[in-house]
Order: structure tokens, then sequence, then C-alpha cells
């Protein structure tokens, strides 16, 4: 099972080139769910259709919905945030804190990609394309699992184990029942958080980032192949769309003027080759707006080719150490695969026993290896391939 998330800038086509891959492989016999997260749908404009919440089946051949996320947060959020706020009011927190504690940022998002993770696992489909919004709003809707785990594990620490009983305790006897019912809220909870980490790292979810060529868009998109590969999310493809086509042997000033145009565009495109390994494919300009099955195959045939619209890229690779030895003067190196873009700002934190990496204000939490939280961090130094760190170990704790 493939899923398969397309954005980018806002209004560079990551809508049409979704719904052209969703069309192609249907075309194929696959079955295949194309479904939008954009705030803004207009998944249904580029298929010509009519679109709800549940999936539906086209004249594509395939299944389209658009998730509703008022809908989802009325339906799944209100019980449990009236649990948290019932238990910090019992721990003590003020009503008002209480009240504002229990507004997550991101919620909707968050229930945007557990509605992509509930299509997914039923098991229909062969593939699920998901047209998600523009490049910032995907970026934090890839990272809220994460974030939210943490922000519920600090709020209330090994919950399933703890909660139930130290506040019942609180509480009196009497209000067990709402302390059960609100620690197994809490676990549901944790349980889909996990679920949907383990969707994001999974082999079989790509990212498509799509892409004009133009030097503003190109350098948004080396921002997010770092911030991505921060939170190690697979990015499997670039589509460069609208390139102005070649007008060949034709002369005039427009032909000109598409020559010249043609050219700058193909610079830009050589640059962001040149910053990534990751496969880059090419769509030209259309004189009409793709819609409806015919131009959408057509274009995907232009995209993909001959070639497989599903095909992987390679994994990401994990951390590597190297070095060693037993003595105080050791010396070890970790390796972090991170494509550093020429104008990133970088900082490095040791905390406890982890690494803080941040990437133009984009923060992440790297566990180090057991050998090396013994050690003290000796160096560090950033290439356009990633981050080595240089460790020694601590004689304070070496030997214990």
């Amino acid at each position: 099972m493939r899923i398969l998330l397309f954005t980018g800038k806002g209004g560079v086509g990551k809508t049409t080139l979704a719904a052209a891959t969703a069309a192609r492989l249907a075309a194929r016999g696959e079955r295949v769910l194309a479904v939008s997260t954009d705030p803004a749908h207009s998944l249904a404009d580029a298929l010509g259709v009519p679109l709800g919440p549940e999936p539906r089946e086209i004249p594509l051949g395939m299944h389209a919905a658009e998730v509703q996320t008022r809908g989802l947060v009325d339906k799944n959020w209100a019980e449990l945030r009236e649990h948290l706020r019932t238990m910090l009011l019992a721990a003590g927190i003020a009503e008002l804190e209480a009240e504002e504690l229990t507004l997550l940022p991101g919620v909707e998002d968050l229930l945007a990609l557990a509605e992509v993770h509930r299509l997914a696992a039923s098991g229909l489909w062969d593939a699920v394309i998901v047209d998600c919004g523009p490049t910032a709003e995907t970026l934090r809707l890839l990272a809220l699992p994460e974030s939210v785990s943490g922000y519920l594990e600090r709020l209330f620490p090994a919950h399933r184990r703890v909660v139930r009983g130290m506040l019942a305790g609180m509480a009196g006897s009497e209000n067990v029942q709402r302390w059960d019912a609100a620690a197994e809220a809490l676990s549901r909870l944790a349980e889909r958080l996990t679920a949907l980490r383990e969707m994001l790292a999974d082999p079989g979810t790509g990212v498509r980032l799509v892409l004009t060529p133009e030097s503003v868009v190109a350098a948004e998109t080396r921002r997010t192949l770092t911030a991505l590969a921060l939170q190690r999310i697979r990015v499997d493809g670039l589509v460069a769309n609208r390139l102005v086509p070649n007008p060949g042997a034709a002369r005039g000033e427009a032909a000109n003027w598409m020559r010249t145009r043609r050219r700058e565009q193909e610079a830009v495109l050589d640059s962001v080759r040149a910053a990534t390994d990751v496969p880059l494919r090419t769509v030209e300009h259309r004189a009409a707006e793709p819609v409806g099955v015919e131009a959408l195959r057509e274009l995907a045939d232009e995209l993909y080719g001959g070639s497989d619209p599903l095909a992987a890229g390679e994994d990401i690779p994990d951390m590597q150490v190297t070095g060693g030895g037993r003595a105080l003067d050791s010396e070890y190196s970790l390796r972090i695969a991170l494509p550093l873009h020429e104008d990133a700002e970088l900082d490095l934190a040791r905390i406890a026993d982890e690494i803080a990496v941040t990437v133009d204000g984009r923060r992440r939490l790297i566990a180090l290896p057991a050998v090396l939280r013994r050690c003290v961090v000796t160096s560090a130094v950033a290439g356009d391939d990633g981050l080595t760190i240089g460790f020694r170990p601590d004689p304070d704790q070496w030997m214990r």
C-alpha cells in the first residue's frame, strides 16, 4: 500500500498533479483513493465532480473525498477535550487555565491526518493520493503526531499507568468511573498518535513536492527538503510544473521570449538538481486548464511517461556512529544525514541524553545511542549532506 502526499507553495498546481497521478493509477487498474486535506479544497474542481467527506466513486474509475475538519473536531475532539479539562481542574488548575490548556494547537490538522490514516488502514485501496495544503501548513501537519505526543506526555506523564490511580485518588472514590473514562480516552489518543507516526515513517509513505521553475519557489523547496528530512519523512519525488514549451526553430518576438524564459527555468531546475538526489520530473505549461478525465490522463502521460507513479525513492539513511575504544582518549563521531541548503540557520544543543537540532527555526530532539550518552561533545561540522558531531568519553561517567 502506498500513500503519496502532494504539497508545494500555494498556486504551483499540486492539486492538479495529485489528481492526474490518481487518474493514471486508476487507468491501469489500481484501487485508488484521492483525498484532500487542504483547508481550501479544490480537488473536486480538478476532478470536475462534487465531493464530500466520505469516499465516493467517480467516472475516472477511482474514489475521492475531501476531509471536512470542522466535523471531525465536533465529533472526535469535544469529548476528549472535556475529559482533559475535568482532569486539570481536579489537579488544582484554575478553570480558565484548564480551558486554555485544552485548546490544542493544530487539532484540526491532526484530525485530518488521522482521517487519512483511517481511510488508508481500511485495506480498500492500493494507493491513497493526498492533496495536502501549501508547504508551511503541510510541514506543521506532518510534525503534529510527534509534537502532540510530547505535549501529552508532558501534561500527563506515563498516563497509561499513572493518571487513573492518581486522579481518582485526588477526586475521591465516587469519581473513579469518570477518571477511568478520561484515562481510557487519553490512552486511545496516544495509540492514534503512535499509529500516525508509524504511517509517516512507513517506507510506503512518500511526499511529492511540486514547484514551479522560479528562484523563489526553488529556494522554498530546498528549505522544505531539509525540514522534512529533519522530521525523517521521505521525499521520493519533485515535480516542476508549468515549464515554458520549447519553441524549437520558430522565429519572432514570442518565440524569442519563450526561448529566453525556458533557459531561465532550466537554470533554476539545474540548481535544484544540484542540491538533491531526489528524482525531478517536469510538466510543460498548457494553454488550457487540465480539468476532467481526458485532460488529467494526458497530463499524467507527460508527467510519468513509461515510469511507475508509485515508484519509491531511497530509504532515509539512519544515524551512523563511527570510531570507538575503551580509553578516555577514544573518539567517536555521530553522522546525521540531513540535506542542508547553503543559507540554512543551524543550531545544536546537548540536552541530557538527546541532541537538539534546530534548522531554520524547526527543532528535533534526537536520542543519542547508548555509547554516546556517557560522552561529551567535542566538535560539530555541517556539510551539504549532513552533520558530523564529535564525541569523547566523559571521565565522570565513562567507567561507571
